[in-house]
């Protein structure tokens, strides 16, 4: 018989100790009124960028979605299975966000294979490079470009993903008219894995600028 991992068990126990015990009403508030985040983010499955822990949000205060490389397909209702569109369905027309933000990071695995032309299926299925054709197009373009280094291009490629991904939300009918109403709004950031940054991109110009962060007077003195 296989064991849960030890680790997990661990982690759960320090869980039910720590923030369980901390916020317990808020649990017990949310299991009986349900969820009500106002924002929605679209996420690498990446275990070193997770949103929650980045933006550190309590329960029930964002609704997320992750996948490789953090991105939002076209809207294609043709019958298929949508992971990602059926999350987005149900935040926008359910949940009500008000928000939705498309997160990429920096040194992206997805993002490097489809920068990679040698790179090999990982299995007969080959989910994940059918999946990274999305950005096919983008990627053929800046793997042609010899002025920029390797890195230089996946961080190019990782913020032309989440401007592909913003443009994919507006061919949604719900998301486009909400947006048109003032009562949805997109909004796209890439997070620094090595150094906490995180950019956001400006939704008129579609540049990336750095935030500041505004620290608390003994994180400063301690940095000093």
């Amino acid at each position: 018989m296989q064991h849960f991992p030890s680790s997990l068990i661990d982690g759960y126990n320090n869980f039910m100790s720590g923030r369980y015990r901390d916020a317990r009403d808020r649990y017990q508030k949310l299991a009986e009124e349900g969820q009500k985040p106002s924002t929605l983010i679209i996420a690498c499955c990446d275990s070193r960028a997770a949103p929650e822990m980045i933006f550190d949000a309590g329960p029930g205060e964002l609704f997320v979605v992750r996948n490789v490389a953090n991105m939002v397909p076209p809207y294609e209702p043709d019958g298929n299975y949508h992971a990602t569109s059926a999350a987005l369905e149900f935040a926008v027309q359910s949940l009500r966000v008000r928000d939705i933000i498309v997160m990429g990071h920096g040194r992206c695995g997805g993002i490097k294979a489809a920068l990679d032309p040698n790179s090999e299926p990982l299995s007969p299925g080959d989910f994940i490079g059918k999946w990274m054709g999305l950005l096919k197009p983008a990627a053929e373009q800046i793997q042609s470009n010899d002025i920029m280094t390797a890195t230089e291009r996946q961080t190019a490629l990782e913020r032309i993903s989440i401007r592909n991904s913003i443009a994919n939300l507006r061919t949604f009918p719900c998301v486009q008219i909400l947006e048109q109403r003032g009562k949805l709004s997109l909004h796209g950031a890439w997070f620094d894995i090595g150094n906490g940054e995180l950019w956001v991109m400006d939704p008129q110009t579609r540049d990336f600028s750095r935030m500041e962060p505004v620290l608390p007077a003994d994180a400063l003195a301690a940095q000093a």
